[in-house]
């Protein structure tokens, strides 16, 4: 059976939102954004800028997130900044701390994004992510390691504990 529903009363203003939406830690924009160094790499990133001529410059972290989220989705500077807009993941990855739904920044930005972080900054930052990703991934292994020997010495515990009640003259069941 299928019933109409009447789609042309719905608009924006009528689309409920959970008031308390929060952003989840296992999504790849969260992880990626704890990966990179971004204060590690804002004085070197600075260094474009004079301290008192111009307009305030954007923030390392949105200059550099723009660039990764281009890449990352494959888009044009308009439709990049477009998805910034419609997404809090994003927003997030760039370190604006609520959400908004007006673009951050013009397109016509990320050309001066480009001119501004160079290749070489760009590797120095893969080295650190690959760096802080081993070490991340070397953290878990050792503590899945440990939690494992903990089982296995549970076990162990166990079997001889069992052996010495047999040895006792006491029946267990399995």
């Amino acid at each position: 059976m299928y019933r109409k529903s009447n789609q042309s009363e719905l608009t924006p203003e009528k689309f409920e939102l959970p008031v308390a939406i929060e952003l989840s830690s296992e999504n790849r924009w969260v992880i990626m954004a704890e990966l990179i160094p971004w204060s590690d790499f804002e004085e070197e990133y600075a260094q474009n800028f004079s301290e008192d001529q111009g307009a305030p410059a954007k923030s390392f972290r949105i200059a550099l997130g723009a660039l990764i989220i281009k890449e990352k989705l494959g888009t044009s500077d308009k439709e990049t900044v477009e998805q910034i807009k419609e997404n809090p993941y994003l927003q997030y990855f760039l370190g604006m701390s609520d959400y908004s739904n007006e673009a951050p920044f013009d397109a016509s930005m990320l050309v001066h994004f480009r001119e501004r972080i160079d290749k070489n900054l760009v590797n120095k930052i893969n080295s650190y992510m690959v760096k802080n990703l081993r070490e991340k991934e070397k953290e878990e292994t050792e503590k899945k390691n440990e939690k494992e020997e903990v089982e296995s010495i549970k076990k162990s515990r166990e079997v001889n504990i069992r052996c010495y009640l047999r040895t006792c003259g006491y029946k267990l069941s399995q």
